[in-house]
């Protein structure tokens, strides 16, 4: 039996982060709980999931907070030539792109999508490997409550505007889409991350959009 891989590239919200009350340590999902551990399920034996979600991640930003590290076009290349070859990867990124220290606009936002996107594609070109198929996820809209309203303030706005312009990069691309917002909420603890049911609303979402994508 051949073993497909999946590959879900992202932030806080592929890492399975909860819901924050105050600032200081993250916690996290169990697995099962987590939507990479929902896919998992839904898909089967088959596949083999590869949680890569890094908490605070940006798609290609240095953060001069939390460090360089975060840039999320730093370290995809790394990140793909460890895995490949792989036959779908998921993308969700762009929600800490909205923090008020990066005063990055939607369009620039997307721009920085279609950077990740090409290098997914030059990357395997590159090292004879067919590209995997991507799926793009537009990130769910945020809200400006509780405990982080503060670190994304003005990215509520902003963050309405994104899946219109993903959804164009993903077109373009060639590439799957799904655009979480119309399929969960964020959290009313922290309005960035996923209740449980949100999780696994997400999941169920994903793993028939990877199955469409792979037939």
């Amino acid at each position: 039996m051949t073993t497909r891989t999946l590959l879900c590239y992202g932030d806080s919200n592929t890492h399975g982060t909860e819901p924050v009350r105050a600032l200081g340590p993250l916690s996290r999902y169990p697995f099962e709980t987590r939507w990479t551990g929902v896919v998992a399920a839904a898909l089967g034996s088959e596949w083999r999931v590869i949680e890569e979600g890094l908490p605070a991640r940006t798609t290609l930003h240095d953060d001069p907070v939390e460090g360089v590290h975060l840039n999320g076009l730093r370290y995809l290349r790394p990140c793909l030539l460890s895995q490949l070859p792989l036959d779908v990867m998921t993308l969700m990124l762009g929600t800490n792109d909205l923090k008020a220290r990066f005063s990055v606009p939607p369009d620039d936002i997307a721009l920085s999508i279609q950077r990740l996107l090409w290098e997914i594609d030059t990357v395997s070109t590159q090292f004879g490997v067919a590209a995997p198929k991507v799926l793009l996820i537009a990130p769910a809209p945020i809200r400006e409550i509780g405990p982080l309203a503060g670190i994304f303030a003005g990215g509520e706005r902003k963050s309405r505007q994104l899946a219109s312009r993903y959804r164009k990069m993903a077109r373009e691309a060639g590439v799957g889409f799904i655009d979480a917002g119309t399929l969960i909420q964020v959290s009313e603890v922290d309005g960035v991350h996923f209740e449980p049911d949100q999780q696994r609303l997400l999941g169920e979402a994903i793993a028939a959009e990877v199955t469409r994508l792979i037939d």
